[in-house]
């Protein structure tokens, strides 16, 4: 992103209303810088803290074959799946914990940084990360319950979460780029999440394997606090003219009314919720996949230890930026909702492919083909985005936020449930599942591209 001069920085600060001449911090840094500290953070954590669960879990019970060094059977034992399920109901429980929590965070804090800037918010959501890190640190140094990782849940949510922190980095990146650019600004920025998952993916796994659980989570607790401070003291605030706004209040929750429901031109209430279903749909099966596929690598017959989880887990990340280098490439002669066809295509196969693996090589070649399967988040997001105002760009990503919580939601309530009910019949059936789920948005982001009556989404006729 290009420095702005000085003359435009002085135009675009905010007058003092008080008259005192002295004008508020805006910082210079970008956004991505704060969402790759803060997506190392929960890439290093996620699973971390299944495996975490998994081996607690399991000495409960009894069970310590986890690995093939560790002696996992090749045969279905009985105390291994009591272990996949218990492992999979306490995802879910810690993620219904936050959720309810989340949306009534997200909702207010969203329309808030259209008034008072992104700066706030993302300094106020990356603490809410930091006391979340610190609870599941005291869990895993203390051998508390792992009933208190829901605690730390609620406190991250109360303040915003990641999707609270994730909202407001696309908003960020809404407000300085242009209709034409911002498709390419968002995969820039996905890319930036891939590339941070994918260090701390391949990091977490060997550091796991060789000095266990409690000092990866302190380098996840270091990376939030970096986030913070950059937030707090480099990051550029994106909003032209913040100013002191109420945070609770009504009015925040009738701007998010508002985007639905007050016409404007170019704003199509039937375009913002179906693409908003699409993107529910999409990040569903992605939510739901990542919530089980630790639990899947982790039993037979694949029997990965945390070496490999992590090279699984890099691979997934990789996805962010194969994605972005396929967007830039597909945009020279494909229209972005024809690139997200071909995405949602390759995530379908990647998916079919999961739910037949039973050898490393083969589950490795659906994170290849899974790496091509991400384009599609970046486009709708920028879609959504170009519907509504500048102004209602915080608005309009909280309301993102909030489908990517109940998305969460749904993911660990169907996910979480399904796969142990299948383990007997077919161990990789909720896969299959999410195959047939991505059908629909295909479907729906093909019929809004072709019936779309609107020049932004058209070519010229003449």
């Amino acid at each position: 992103m290009d420095a702005p001069s000085p003359g435009k920085r002085a135009a675009d600060a905010p007058k003092d209303p008080a008259g005192s001449g002295v004008r508020p911090w805006r910082g210079w840094g970008p956004v991505e810088l704060v969402l790759f500290l803060a997506n190392f953070s929960l890439a290093l954590q996620r699973p971390l803290t299944t495996q975490y669960l998994w081996h607690r879990l399991g000495a409960e019970v009894g069970y310590n074959g986890t690995s093939r060094a560790g002696g996992c059977n090749d045969t279905a034992d009985p105390k291994q799946q009591e272990v996949e399920t218990m492992t999979s109901h306490w995802n879910l429980y810690i993620d219904l914990s936050s959720l309810f929590v989340g949306l009534f965070s997200a909702t207010l804090l969203g329309p808030w940084s259209d008034r008072v800037g992104r700066r706030p918010l993302l300094v106020l959501s990356s603490f809410g990360l930091i006391l979340q890190v610190i609870v599941y640190i005291l869990v895993v140094i203390l051998e508390l319950h792992v009933g208190f990782l829901l605690l730390g849940r609620l406190l991250c949510a109360f303040l915003g979460d990641y999707n609270a922190l994730l909202g407001t980095g696309f908003a960020s990146v809404a407000d300085i780029s242009t209709p034409r650019t911002r498709t390419l600004r968002m995969a820039i920025l996905e890319a930036c999440l891939g590339i941070s998952g994918m260090l701390a993916s391949i990091a977490g796994g060997h550091w796991i394997k060789a000095q266990g659980y409690t000092n990866p989570f302190w380098l996840a607790l270091a990376m939030l606090i970096a986030a913070m401070l950059y937030s707090a003291f480099v990051f550029r605030e994106s909003v032209p003219n913040p100013h002191e706004a109420s945070l609770f209040t009504l009015q925040h929750y009738r701007l998010i009314f508002q985007l639905f429901a007050a016409p404007s031109p170019g704003k199509s209430r039937k375009h913002l919720a179906l693409y908003l279903l699409a993107l529910f749909l999409v990040l569903t099966i992605h939510y739901g996949t990542w919530d089980i596929v630790v639990v899947y690598e982790l039993s037979w017959p694949l029997c990965w230890g945390s070496d490999l989880i992590g090279y699984g887990s890099a691979a997934q990340h990789l996805s962010y930026l194969v994605g972005l280098v396929q967007l830039w490439a597909c945009q020279l002669c494909l229209k972005d909702s024809w690139v997200a066809e071909i995405s949602l295509a390759f995530n379908i196969v990647g998916m079919v492919v999961f739910s037949l693996s039973r050898t490393t090589a083969l589950m490795f070649t659906g994170y290849g083909i899974l790496s091509l399967s991400l384009v599609v988040t970046p486009v709708i997001r920028a879609k959504l985005s170009k519907l509504v105002n500048k102004t209602e760009q915080g608005a309009l990503f909280s309301s993102i936020a909030c489908v990517s919580g109940i998305s969460m939601l749904s993911a660990s309530g169907i996910f979480n449930s399904l796969y142990p009910a299948t383990l007997n019949f077919m161990k990789g059936f909720p896969f299959l599942l999410g195959a047939f789920v991505l059908l629909i948005p295909a479907i729906l982001i093909g019929v809004l591209e072709i019936f779309d009556p609107r020049p932004e989404y058209q070519q010229t006729l003449h």
